[in-house]
C-alpha cells in the first residue's frame, strides 16, 4: 500500500531527500522547501513562519501525512515550540503531522535507550539547544562531537566517511552509551549506521532515517525496512 508522504525540507530547492527512495522505494514522497540558508537561530527565525504555508501546499498536492524534516529547525526553541509546530502543521494541512525532532525522540523510545553519544553538524548555539531538548525528554547525552557547520550547502557536502568518523568519535568519548544519535537531517548517515551498529553492537538513531521511519508510522504504514539499521527491524506499537 502506497500513500503520498509530504516532507517539508529546509533547502530552497525542495527536493525529496535521497534516502527516501533508498529506504522506501515503493513509496511516493512529495517535498516543499523553506529556503533555509544557515543553521543558526537567525536562520531558523527567517523561515519558521513559512512552515504552515508549506504544509498547505503539500496537502493541496495530495499529501496524506506531513513531516517537518529539519531537526534543529524544530528543537531550537525547545519542546513546547516543537509541539506547537506540529500542531500548526496539522491545523494548516488538516493532516497527521510530525517533526524530525519528535521523530528522533520516538525512535529513541522505540529502541528503549536513554544514555546517548551524540554527533551533530551544528555550531555551539544549536548544540546547546539540542542538549536542552534531550534533557527535557529525560535523556542523557554522555558526549557531543560536532562539525561546527552553519551553512546548509556545506552540510550537504559532508561525505559519508566524515559522518562515520564523527559518530565514532562521539562513541569513543562515551563508551557507556546505549546508542549513538546523529542529529542533522542534511547528513548522509546510512554508512555510519551500518558501521557502528556492526562494530559496536549498539543502535544508531540518525535524523534523516528516523524522520522517514516516523513519517511512515504516522501514515499508518509499516516502517520496517531491510538492511537500514536496528530501528527499522521492528514495527512500533500503534
Amino acid at each position: 500500500m502506497s500513500k503520498h508522504l509530504g516532507l517539508i525540507v529546509p533547502p530552497a530547492a525542495g527536493l525529496v531527500p535521497p534516502d527516501a527512495a533508498i529506504v522506501y522505494p515503493g513509496q511516493s514522497f512529495l517535498a516543499e522547501g523553506l529556503g533555509l540558508g544557515e543553521m543558526t537561530n537567525r536562520g531558523y527565525d527567517s523561515v519558521i513562519a513559512s512552515v504552515g504555508a508549506a504544509a498547505r501546499r503539500l496537502a493541496e498536492r495530495g499529501a496524506q501525512v506531513i513531516a517537518l524534516m529539519g531537526t534543529s529547525l524544530s528543537f531550537y526553541r525547545g519542546p513546547d515550540f516543537n509541539a506547537a509546530l506540529e500542531q500548526e502543521i496539522a491545523d494548516s494541512s488538516g493532516l497527521p503531522a510530525l517533526t524530525m525532532s519528535s521523530a528522533i525522540l520516538d525512535a529513541i523510545s522505540h529502541l528503549g535507550v536513554r544514555r546517548l553519544a551524540v554527533a551533530t553538524a551544528y555550531r555551539d548555539e544549536v548544540n546547546d539547544a539540542l542538549l536542552r531538548f534531550l534533557e527535557a525528554a529525560g535523556l542523557e547525552a554522555l558526549s557531543l562531537e560536532h562539525l561546527g557547520i552553519a551553512s546548509i550547502d556545506e552540510v550537504h557536502a559532508v561525505g559519508e566517511d566524515e559522518v562515520t568518523e564523527l559518530a565514532q568519535r562521539a562513541l569513543a568519548a562515551a563508551p557507556d552509551a546505549e546508542a549513538v544519535l546523529i542529529s542533522c537531517g542534511g547528513l548522509a548517515t546510512r554508512a555510519a549506521v551500518r558501521t557502528i551498529e556492526t562494530d559496536a553492537g549498539i543502535p544508531v538513531i540518525s535524523s534523516p532515517l528516523a524522520g522517514l521511519w516516523a513519517t511512515m508510522h504516522a501514515a499508518g504504514l509499516d516502517p520496517r525496512a531491510q538492511g537500514i539499521g536496528r530501528l527499522f527491524e521492528t514495527a512500533p506499537a500503534h
